[in-house]
């Protein structure tokens, strides 16, 4: 019987919060409360949400969701719910350093490529030699590389709010390189130096530090990151031109595309339809079933494997990053009430990104789309689906407004199906 993940089982219980005050009452008990059972919730899945809330109590990172009810309530409030980012973040961090909590370059890159951490036991203590030792590793500018995260593997350390920057990179076109370069570039002058680097940062720990939970409040980053170093240098005083920030941005896109393509291919040149299909989709919020019907339609339709080379995988991936421009070209159709064939998407694809994608991705990007078979394709479910995919599942905009009945029935439906 397969359990809920804990990020599916805390946004399940968002949608349904009297579970979640009765978790509160039956926590210690071996059994899931009957309110569990009787709703769907299988007792593996109980003891799943409840190890990772005890994993995160000794941090003090337990998300409580009702905080604003309380209030309302006469009770004393309490702290806001963690936000997805927030809470991705500290399920992947494995180190902590006088007090905070920081990812290593593995976390980071396990984060975006993974469902769930690897097994560990808590988070690593750093002492002062330990960070020293650590950051000797980091390599300057000039060797770096589109294996920079994966050469520091865990020898390394990186904030939440860098972090949140490293997600953006991952999700930017070429063309907004240079606009968020000059957002660091206060001065104007064309060179982005350690002061500059910080005050965006800072900035947004300011925002946070407003509402944060107790376990966030601590967010001034320490003296040096491996980020800070790799960028300025061990003393903070190299400064970094819009070459080095864009090779940066363009070689960290690939580590993450290479990774992500290298866990299907097994060695191999290619990657099945299937699998092509299966990393398209993982990071959506489709249901397993839908998700399941799409790589069947793909197995139906391309009955003979042809495989997706790893340049059609990136530039598909390189393609996704300007979903917005495809997104307008996209409007034209809406405004003819016209759908899309394989024809206007290559055409739309090369008109945003200048180049085009292989005949054969795009029809496996069709198979999959395409549920009823007519060789067309509804562009704006396809874009939606695919700034989940993006995104990485984490569109906070999703995780708040999706309507809550629906969640609540999509969770149940898929955790009866595990029986």
């Amino acid at each position: 019987m397969a359990a809920l993940r804990p990020s599916q089982l805390f946004q399940t219980c968002k949608a349904h919060k009297t579970l979640l005050r009765n978790f509160s009452r039956f926590r210690g008990k071996r059994s899931a409360p009957l309110s569990f059972v009787a709703t769907g919730f299988t007792t593996a899945a109980f003891v799943s949400f409840y190890q990772w809330q005890k994993k995160y109590k000794t941090r003090g990172v337990i998300p409580i969701l009702l905080a604003k009810e309380d209030e309302e309530a006469g009770q004393k409030p309490t702290p806001r719910s963690l936000t997805y980012r927030e809470m991705r973040f500290l399920q992947f961090a494995s180190v902590q350093y006088n007090g905070q909590i920081y990812m290593t370059p593995q976390d980071f890159l396990e984060s975006v490529t993974e469902e769930v951490p690897r097994p560990r036991i808590g988070t690593t203590n750093l002492t002062d030699k330990d960070m020293e030792q650590c950051l000797k590793h980091t390599p300057s500018r000039r060797k770096g590389d589109n294996k920079l995260f994966r050469k520091l593997h865990d020898k390394g350390i990186i904030s939440y709010t860098e972090y949140l920057f490293l997600l953006c990179v991952l999700t930017k076109p070429k063309s907004g390189f240079r606009i968020a370069f000059n957002m660091f570039d206060t001065d104007g002058n064309q060179i982005v130096d350690k002061k500059e680097f910080l005050v965006i940062l800072k900035i947004d720990i300011e925002n946070r530090r407003v509402h944060a939970t107790d376990s966030l409040k601590n967010l001034e980053p320490i003296p040096d990151t491996t980020l800070l170093i790799h960028f300025f240098g061990p003393k903070g005083n190299d400064t970094m031109q819009y070459d080095d920030f864009s090779r940066f941005m363009e070689n960290l896109q690939a580590e993450v595309i290479e990774l992500e393509f290298m866990e299907f291919s097994k060695g191999l040149k290619t990657i099945s339809e299937e699998d092509f299909a299966r990393i398209l989709l993982r990071y959506t919020m489709l249901d397993k079933s839908d998700v399941e019907a799409s790589v069947e339609r793909v197995r139906s339709r391309i009955p003979t494997e042809k495989g997706i080379t790893f340049e059609d995988f990136q530039q598909f991936c390189h393609f996704l990053n300007n979903l917005d421009d495809f997104t307008i070209a996209m409007k034209m159709y809406t405004y003819a009430d016209k759908s899309v064939s394989e024809e206007d998407f290559q055409r739309a694809v090369m008109v945003c990104t200048g180049q085009t994608l292989s005949t054969h991705l795009v029809k496996t990007v069709f198979q999959i789309f395409d549920s009823d078979g007519d060789g067309h394709l509804s562009h704006k479910e396809f874009i939606s689906i695919m700034k989940d995919r993006l995104h990485r599942g984490s569109r906070s905009h999703l995780m708040h407004t999706q309507d809550t009945w629906s969640t609540y029935k999509t969770c149940i439906k898929n955790e009866m199906k595990s029986y």
